[in-house]
């Protein structure tokens, strides 16, 4: 069981970079259509790989093609959306099906849209969850709309096998594709503390779960700007020792309390995400009077 605790903020995602894909002709979406396109009404696929402009051909494969086909029954020339799950989607129509896959033609240009609200990196001891306790952790920070999620090893969370990383590779993209984002949620390879203090001291905004800090609506009040990106930091079962605790506050990340009672690992981050997620939006898209 995890004490409340509080995290932080950290390194900007380069969305511009990630984007540039090779497509010859992008159509940029402003974030006041972000909502509009990332809801789309038709039924959206991923794909690794995307038509370059409209006319284009990708061949779509596996699970996808499967879910296409066998689960929803689609065919020749209905209308579906392809997302590559870095901010580019596109709709078009099933061209052509076979026992292999199905030919995705592009009906119009991709469109590419950036998030413009604060990118939240969560850095959770979960190594230790038990049952399905990591898959639904996963599983909400991608609803929530966490930037990435980075397991942290400490000493009393020091693993994460390579089994479950698959598979909750598998959760990240199920539940991307559930609540529709056009950003999946980045699963980073494990860390140890030496690892997360260079990262902390770096980023502007980090907030770190611990027992006995002063409430996380206190240190909210006293911060009068957001940041493009921040971090969550959430230790183990059992909370991190004394040591490392120190070191991550000394390190620059924000202590704050997440409520009286003791909280698992997978409630305090959900917790301190979906309130730091209200909060900077609340910054970045003032109520008008």
């Amino acid at each position: 069981m995890l004490n409340p605790v509080c995290g932080s903020r950290l390194f900007g995602h380069g969305n511009g970079a990630s984007l540039s894909l090779g497509l010859r002709a992008l159509s940029v979406s402003s974030s006041a259509e972000y909502s509009n396109q990332s809801r789309g009404g038709l039924p959206r696929f991923f794909s690794e790989t995307l038509p370059s402009s409209k006319g284009g051909v990708v061949r779509v494969k596996g699970d996808e093609f499967w879910h296409m086909i066998k689960v929803l029954r689609l065919g020749v020339n209905a209308r579906v959306e392809l997302f590559n799950g870095k901010g580019v989607l596109v709709e078009g129509k099933i061209d052509n099906v076979d026992h292999g896959g199905l030919d995705f033609e592009a009906l119009e240009d991709p469109r590419t849209v950036f998030t413009q609200t604060t990118q939240w990196n969560v850095f959770a001891a979960f190594g230790t969850l038990k049952g399905g306790r990591a898959d639904w952790l996963v599983e909400k920070c991608t609803e929530l709309g966490a930037s990435s999620l980075t397991p942290l090893l400490t000493e009393r969370s020091h693993s994460v096998s390579e089994n479950r990383v698959d598979r909750l590779q598998r959760v990240v993209l199920a539940a991307t594709k559930q609540c529709q984002r056009l950003h999946q949620l980045t699963l980073k390879p494990p860390i140890r503390i030496p690892e997360l203090l260079p990262l902390i001291a770096q980023s502007r905004l980090a907030f770190l779960g611990v027992a006995e800090a002063p409430p996380l609506f206190n240190t909210l009040l006293s911060i009068k700007k957001g940041a493009a990106s921040g971090m969550i930091i959430i230790g183990p079962e059992g909370d991190f020792t004394d040591k490392e605790s120190n070191s991550i506050i000394k390190a620059g990340a924000m202590p704050c309390g997440l409520g009286p009672h003791r909280l698992r690992v997978e409630t305090a981050t959900i917790s301190l995400l979906s309130t730091l997620i209200l909060w900077s939006d609340s910054l970045e898209f003032p109520a008008s009077v």
